[in-house]
């Protein structure tokens, strides 16, 4: 028996959310970042697998407010057919995690479960030694595809 809490979600690293999302036909990648992160740092490029790419703040810049409407966001970026996989992707992995936790309680309360994994380590990943973000582990770290305006 599982002993997990209830909202505790599935984390995968990075190189393993490109290789699902590349496999499966139903699937989505939310960035859940704040707009100027996407501008300034960029965001993954899914072009090269043809996959769904969201981008939905879920604490908006500069408050960090929690985005009240998240939810309706999130489905009317995905014209409102949530696939079976959404991965949900931060800076490090812990804005996403709570998301990820938010809309599959509330996908599961309307009886629509979806399967929402975290992507442990995030687009920029852990601190380095210098205190500098894309080094160490992470989306851009790991060499995957992205792309900065």
């Amino acid at each position: 028996m599982d002993h997990k809490p209830r909202n505790e979600v599935p984390e995968l690293d990075p190189q393993s959310v490109w290789e699902e999302l590349a496999d499966s036909p139903s699937t989505a990648l939310v960035d859940v970042r704040t707009r100027p992160e996407w501008a300034f740092v960029g965001v993954a490029d899914l072009s090269h697998i043809n996959r769904r790419m969201v981008l939905a703040e879920w604490r908006a810049f500069p408050d960090m407010k929690l985005n009240a409407g998240f939810l309706e966001e999130l489905k009317a970026r995905l014209h409102n057919e949530l696939p079976a996989n959404i991965f949900f992707m931060c800076r490090s992995g812990s804005r996403s995690r709570d998301a990820a936790r938010y809309v599959a309680a509330a996908t599961s309360e309307e009886g629509h479960p979806v399967r929402c994994v975290n992507v442990d380590e995030g687009f920029e990943g852990d601190l380095n030694a210098e205190g500098h973000r894309g080094s160490v582990n992470g989306w851009k770290a790991r060499g995957l595809p992205w792309r900065q305006s």
